[in-house]
């Protein structure tokens, strides 16, 4: 009924074109307005000025030769004060903002190796949308905002990255655990040290207290017997160490200890053997 009248309506965040016999007349904003049909005027077309967003998926290659898949994705709108432009001039917006995008990423992509591509993707982006701006402002349409959201190398690059990736960090725990087990040898070699030492103290504190308590015996008992000497008391303690010995093995019930001379005679013949020993030891120094 409104266009048989010769009325039509505009959506907000719209423009429509009028032509009056073909020939572009003005851009009608949102809202009412009368188009005498009669008198040539009619609707060209509308044009959204919302913005509006085209993902862009371009397959290039990196400096050392690796096939990456770049996606970008373009936020742009027509202007509405050049709306005659964005109309009349571009036939196919969207081709033509892909084509300016293939054309920037295949410039730059190419002058990068594949880290550098995945670190500098945001300087790859600024560059897109530079470009774009300078290119599309001619046409009516302004690039709101242009980002890298992807870089998809091969799959097989990718398999290969994680293995490489894999094998680092497995490197790296591999060390660390050799570490960690030659810090444990090294305490662990500290620790016996330490209990050398002071099982070496004890022995030695051990004899010595042996030897006193010898010594004291023997005082004790020359003192307590007259006519006795130093030798009369050792054969003795002798003989009562070896009675002990024989006891504590016989109460042992796995023992396999063997003496050979075996007898209370053997123990004299011992102890002279300790004494020449001695007596030699000295006579040498």
């Amino acid at each position: 009924m409104g266009q048989a009248l010769g009325c039509i309506q505009v959506d907000q965040s719209n423009v429509a074109i009028k032509e009056t016999f073909g020939k572009f007349d003005e851009v009608l904003e949102p809202g009412c307005h009368c188009l005498p049909w009669c008198l040539g005027s009619q609707v060209a077309g509308h044009l959204s000025l919302r913005v509006q967003q085209l993902d862009v998926r371009c397959e290039t290659k990196t400096k050392d030769n690796v096939f990456v898949t770049v996606v970008a994705s373009i936020q742009y709108r027509a202007l509405a004060e050049s709306a005659q432009d964005a109309f009349y001039k571009l036939s196919n917006t969207r081709n033509q903002i892909q084509a300016y995008v293939f054309d920037v990423i295949r410039a730059c992509v190419p002058k990068l190796d594949l880290d550098s591509t995945f670190e500098q993707k945001d300087d790859i982006a600024k560059t897109v949308e530079k470009e774009l701006e300078k290119a599309m402002s001619h046409y009516g349409y302004e690039i709101v905002q242009t980002l890298i959201v992807d870089i998809e190398p091969d799959v097989h690059v990718k398999r290969a990255m994680n293995e490489i990736n894999a094998a680092s960090r497995m490197r790296e725990a591999a060390s660390e655990k050799a570490e960690a087990e030659k810090i444990l040898q090294i305490k662990r070699a500290e620790g016996e040290a330490e209990s050398k030492y002071l099982s070496g103290l004890g022995i030695a504190r051990q004899r010595q207290a042996i030897v006193d308590g010898l010594r004291n015996s023997v005082l004790a008992f020359s003192e307590s017997v007259p006519g006795t000497s130093s030798k009369d008391v050792m054969d003795m303690v002798l003989v009562t160490q070896y009675f002990d010995t024989l006891k504590e093995i016989g109460a042992a019930s796995k023992s396999n200890a063997v003496f050979i001379p075996h007898g209370p005679g053997a123990v004299k013949d011992i102890a002279t053997q300790i004494r020449d020993g001695l007596l030699q030891g000295n006579s040498v120094e």
